[in-house]
């Protein structure tokens, strides 16, 4: 039995896996034709593969076919249905792409689309045709596509490495990876060269040039190979996946996690593609960490930073960003966290002259420290350049020319003084002056200026001041020694406070949005609606992001609601990025040139709409992932308050249904028993001859009758208006005396068995209140009392008139109410237990709802020697002259 569960598969990745076949089926299916090169005949296999399909009779449409005037290609393209291409203007020139709008429109089962990596003229909807296949799939429409090894994002520096060619036109991996299916479209190297040689591939003059440069038979056996083993890597992913799935006994995933530390520099890229190639071989999630150091980066470093962190999202790795002076204990400390088995780093080949500051090997620390995580170390390519500057680098700086000035100027002035004052103090006190003003320097300068500075101090020290004066020649080997332990020592002191310098500075930055963070979900947390959310969230987006902000939100049906301020293009480009959750707009791979940047709102369950920026220019790096984290607390604040207006509208629906089937059981009962009456009463009279006696009996029974359906009916009406919020008191001036005085007349056969006692004081003067639903309380209420009195018993009605509050009392001396029943006994169809029959209990409901209208309260509680006392208190006024 054990050995049977220790085969079992994992349910998690059982889900998962079903849970991504859910998903496809609702996409559409993508078919890749993938070769090693331009000209193996990948567009010829897709066009006789979707012959085939035609002939099946399957609707199929040419989206864009590109036939390089080879005539098998243009004979095979007529036999389709082509969709004509749009023209973009672009500098003048009219350029022809794949019109999606029409492929769209038309809707065909399998559109064709040749070369997914092309790059799409300015102007376009998306930047790559491999988004505008995305965009085709996502509408439930299958597409036949064309690629090339080289084209792929991580294989573009192998490439580029064995052919010399920089391939630009790239497509991120994950379009391969979640292919439907790739057939592999392959010929041998020597039937290639063959056919560029008799210029099926190019014309004559390109196929000569392409054979000296490309088409080297070395580099076509490479790509062939590395063609062939990315198909086999698939192919063997695809079994693991079908094993799994199927609970076939084999070698289950065991759940790798590699991480890849990235940085500002070029290698990263590299990195990056090699650690994509290895988790896909090995199966794993990839990570992308940064980590934050105090050195501060120039602006050529944030944009390779911003690269490096579009690339790593591009490839499908989670970006994360962490912040430490110690970078080997930063990354432990992530990989730690996230369940790190792999750790990819790069290769330290350049030292600097402060990398000796640091103590121990970067790569040896991570090593030792590393556990039971393996570590991969990715070597660097070398510049082909054998100079000095391979070795020996210098490091970055970002100070300005007039703080190395100023620098110059703080050594030389006290210089000029310490001159004068030196034959006094000696000229081992100046060493210590100099070296506090570096130090003092190091509090607001960077590294450039203080190593300036140092140096600077050391030569003024060594020429002005130690013997013999006006030399760098020291005669004493005491001095000598003391020079350079002068340098050493304001050098290492100068840069170590300007490292705790900039420690301080990022430890500020981290701890502002850290703050940022708390304060905005301190907000989110206290807005009580959608507005309060919107506006919490545009007050700190403005405040931390200085951004002005537009949300549009969706009308509840799925579609974003219409909004006055954007153009219709803008309107589409919002309406894209809700539709596919995905960031559009400017500075984005789709549609570019529109004017605000939309980022789509989606929390666990529900996409909520899209906010709009307006960027002068792209977010850079770690402040990129920062708006990422921001915009997440932000949608998840908007998903709440769409979860619980969907859960109120539940609720309320649930209620409804609850209040239907109550009364639906209430009326079926009540009205059955006084139809019954009436329908036997009056079938009675019109089919037998009855004495006058008992005809009267019979006419008092529909009468009485009629009566209960009455009170039913009115008892359901004013229940429907209260429930409506249609209640509106007509208030007035009325005698008490007659409010009672009608409601008794009502109910003179109900109390005609009891003593009733009305106590009203002869000072009570007229007060303001809405006669109709007053007496409609009073005549609740004294019919309530005679169900639960016993006959013969005392019914009392007490009113009176104090600091302007009129207070109406009904007593009886029934058996009272038990202590759970006067918790519910104003809850609608709430029916106390022994209750005579006949009612629906919704009499004292209506008694309170009329009440609350005219702004008074009621209390119910039980008498001392029985029976119960219902206390009604309505504010009111007195007239401002007394009735005589």
């Amino acid at each position: 039995m054990n050995e049977q569960n220790n085969h079992r598969p994992n349910p998690d990745e059982l889900l998962s896996l079903l849970r991504m076949e859910e998903e496809k089926s609702k996409r559409g299916k993508l078919k890749i034709f993938f070769g090693m090169c331009a000209g193996v005949g990948k567009t010829y296999s897709m066009l006789k593969a979707a012959a085939v399909d035609k002939a099946k009779g399957v609707d199929l449409v040419a989206g864009y076919v590109e036939t390089h005037n080879r005539k098998e290609t243009k004979e095979l393209v007529d036999g389709f249905e082509v969709i004509p291409r749009k023209e973009t203007e672009y500098k003048g020139t009219y350029v022809q792409e794949m019109d999606i709008d029409a492929i769209l429109a038309r809707k065909p089962e399998i559109v064709l689309v040749d070369e997914l990596a092309h790059t799409n003229a300015p102007g376009s909807r998306h930047i790559k045709r491999y988004q505008d296949v995305q965009e085709i799939l996502d509408n439930g429409i299958n597409v036949y596509t064309t690629l090339n090894v080289q084209h792929l994002e991580s294989r573009a520096d192998t490439v580029a490495q064995i052919t010399g060619i920089v391939i630009r036109e790239t497509l991120p991996d994950e379009i391969f990876e979640k292919a439907d299916e790739v057939e592999l479209v392959d010929i041998t190297t020597n039937e290639l060269l063959q056919r560029l040689a008799e210029g099926k591939v190019y014309a004559e003059e390109r196929s000569r040039e392409a054979l000296l440069n490309f088409f080297r038979e070395g580099n076509i056996t490479a790509l062939r190979e590395m063609s062939l083993r990315i198909v086999a890597d698939r192919v063997d992913k695809q079994l693991r996946d079908y094993m799994q799935l199927k609970r076939i006994r084999g070698p289950w995933k065991s759940g790798l996690h590699l991480m890849v530390v990235i940085g500002p520099g070029l290698n990263s890229a590299k990195l990056l593609r090699w650690a994509k190639n290895l988790s896909y071989t090995m199966q794993a999630s990839l990570l992308a960490l940064y980590i934050e150091t105090p050195k501060p980066l120039s602006e050529e470093q944030n944009e390779q930073l911003a690269k490096n962190i579009a690339l790593a999202r591009q490839l499908g790795a989670e970006v994360m960003t962490a912040s430490d002076r110690d970078i080997v204990k930063a990354i432990l400390s992530v990989a730690v966290k996230e369940n790190i088995t792999h750790i990819i780093v790069g290769k330290p080949r350049l030292r600097n002259l402060f990398s000796l500051l640091q103590l121990g090997n970067f790569v040896q620390r991570l090593i030792k420290n590393s556990g039971n995580i393996d570590v991969y170390v990715l070597g660097s390519d070398l510049s082909s350049d054998n100079s000095y500057s391979r070795y020996i680098t210098f490091p970055s700086y970002s100070s300005k020319p007039f703080q190395y000035l100023i620098s110059v100027i703080a050594i030389i002035l006290p210089s000029i003084l310490m001159f004068h004052l030196s034959p006094t103090i000696g000229y081992q006190v100046v060493s210590l002056v100099l070296m506090l003003v570096v130090a003092l320097l190091a509090t607001v300068m960077g590294i450039g200026p203080i190593l300036l500075a140092a140096i600077l101090s050391t030569l003024i020290w060594d020429y002005f001041f130690i013997p013999p004066h006006f030399t760098l020649h020291i005669d004493k080997p005491e001095d000598g020694l003391m020079c350079i332990m002068f340098f050493f020592i304001a050098l290492i002191n100068g840069v170590l406070t300007a490292r705790v310098r900039r420690q301080e500075r990022l430890t500020k930055e981290r701890e502002e949005r850290t703050n940022a963070l708390f304060m905005l979900t301190k907000e989110l947390s206290l807005a009580t609606n959608l507005d309060e959310v919107l506006n919490a969230s545009r007050r700190s987006i403005k405040k931390y992001f200085d951004l002005d902000v537009i949300f549009i939100l969706q009308d509840g049906q799925n579609k974003l609601q219409e909004y006055n301020a954007l153009t219709d293009n803008e309107y589409s480009v919002a309406s894209w990025s809700y539709r596919y959750c995905k960031k559009a707009g400017k500075f984005t791979d789709t549609l570019p040139s529109s004017k605000h940047t939309y980022y789509p709102l989606f929390g666990a369950t529900l996409k909520t709409g899209v906010v709009a920026i307006t960027l002068s220019s792209r977010l850079k790096g770690d402040k990129d992932v920062f708006w990422d984290t921001y915009l997440t607390q932000i949608s998840n604040a908007i998903e709440r308050e769409f979860l619980n207006k969907m859960a109120r509208r539940a609720q309320l629906l649930n209620e409804s249904d609850m209040l239907y089937k109550t009364l639906f059981n209430s009326i079926s009962h009540e009205f059955r028993i006084p139809v019954a009456t009436i329908l036997g009463s009056s079938d009675a009279l019109i089919n037998q001859e009855y004495p006058n006696e008992i005809r009267r009996e019979f006419y008092g029974e529909i009468y009485t009758a009629a009566e209960r359906l009455n009170r039913l009916i009115e008892n359901l009406l004013n229940m429907s208006r209260l429930e409506s919020g249609h209640i509106t008191p007509h208030m007035d001036w009325c005698d008490v005396n007659d409010i009672v005085n009608e409601a008794l007349k009502n109910l003179k056969k109900e109390v005609s068995p009891f003593v009733m006692d009305v106590i009203i004081p002869s000072d009570t003067p007229m007060v303001k209140l809405d006669f109709g639903l007053t007496e409609q309380i009073l005549h609740n209420l004294v019919y309530n009392a005679t169900q639960h009195a016993l006959p013969g018993s005392n019914i009392r009605i007490k009113i009176f008139y104090d600091n302007q509050t009129i207070t109406m009392q009904v007593m009886d001396r029934g058996s009272g109410f038990a202590d759970a029943d006067i918790a519910h006994i104003f809850d609608k169809f709430y029916r106390v237990e022994g209750s005579k029959p006949g009612g629906m209990g919704l009499g004292l409901s209506i008694v309170k709802g009329f009440v609350e209208a005219q702004g008074g309260t009621i209390l119910v509680e039980n008498r001392t020697n029985g029976g119960a006392r219902f206390t009604i208190k309505i504010p009111t006024q007195a007239p401002e002259i007394e009735l005589e």
